[in-house]
């Protein structure tokens, strides 16, 4: 077995599919003696003969047969191998996996993806929404390709970018005595039921920082949750007002809110994170530019 060498298969194959030793070494450009000789070998290091001489006609024995189903399956592998090579080359990966916060789940990242799978259709695209804490330890961990997440994540070990900054809109439920207003300020919401986001959310923390500037006393917290579309199921169904980002709002049904601009503006700063120290795949470029293109 340890004399066994590819050019020996090769020749052995050439043998099995053209039926005789004339029309292989003529594939092959090879002479008939050269293929004689290159069977023989490999039925030396094999063991076992691997056709039988019938009326100047080789024949295979059960034995070749046996073992050229083997070659077969091991040539249709290194096929799978070479198209693979080819795609990657082409293509990078073929699976992109991305991780998201809630606020851009129902606006941005689907026309991101739609625009992706218009231009790689063969991609396979793992998108999961969750919370920015989860979606940072996951790009993190090489878990997910791409993240998008809400700016207060520690940003130490990815690589990160401001992504979208937009101004928070006072949403509130139809009939609301704020939606009078065309403009909502500080002193509006003083004492009024408010879905909040959690106090570790940068745009919480803004809209305190702008409340307490402005002397306004605060309003009244009735619910706490880290995800945009939360918020805007609660407002909808009349639990308080709330500040929501214009992507969140997006792609949920809009018919039973009230959206006005809040002044002095509270943003809602996310970023764009990769894994550290990994190349970006030519699939994880065209998915960014997708992104870019999609805000």
């Amino acid at each position: 077995m340890s004399n066994l060498n590819s050019r020996q298969i090769e020749v052995f194959a050439a043998v099995m599919k053209a039926g005789t030793v004339s029309r292989a070494a003529e594939i092959l450009g090879v002479t008939q003696p050269g293929v004689s000789r290159l069977i023989a070998e490999l039925e030396k290091s094999l063991g076992f003969a691997l056709f039988d001489r019938v009326r100047n006609r080789i024949v295979p024995t059960p034995e070749g047969r046996t073992f050229f189903a083997e070659v077969e399956a091991n040539f249709r592998g290194m096929d799978r191998l070479r198209a693979s090579a080819a795609r990657i080359r082409d293509y990078g990966a073929g699976q992109l996996r991305i991780a998201t916060l809630s606020a851009l789940s129902s606006s941005i990242v689907p026309n991101a993806v739609l625009r992706f799978r218009n231009l790689r259709p063969d991609a396979t695209v793992t998108l999961m929404v969750l919370s920015s804490r989860d979606v940072r330890d996951g790009v993190a961990s090489g878990i997910y390709d791409v993240g998008l997440a809400a700016d207060e994540i520690d940003v130490t070990g990815v690589v990160h970018q401001v992504f979208v900054q937009p101004r928070a809109l006072c949403a509130m439920p139809l009939g609301h005595p704020l939606a009078e207003r065309e403009t909502i300020g500080p002193h509006d919401l003083s004492g009024v039921d408010f879905v909040a986001y959690v106090p570790e959310d940068r745009a919480r923390q803004r809209f305190d920082m702008i409340m307490s500037e402005a002397g306004a006393p605060p309003p009244r917290v009735v619910v706490e949750t880290i995800y945009a579309a939360t918020v805007c199921a609660l407002v909808a169904q009349g639990v308080g007002v709330g500040l929501i980002s214009p992507y969140a709002i997006a792609g949920h049904d809009q018919s039973q809110l009230v959206l006005r601009p809040f002044e002095p503006p509270v943003q809602s700063r996310s970023f764009l994170i990769l894994p550290p120290d990994r190349p970006k795949s030519q699939l994880v470029r065209d998915f960014i530019d997708c992104l870019m293109e999609a805000r």
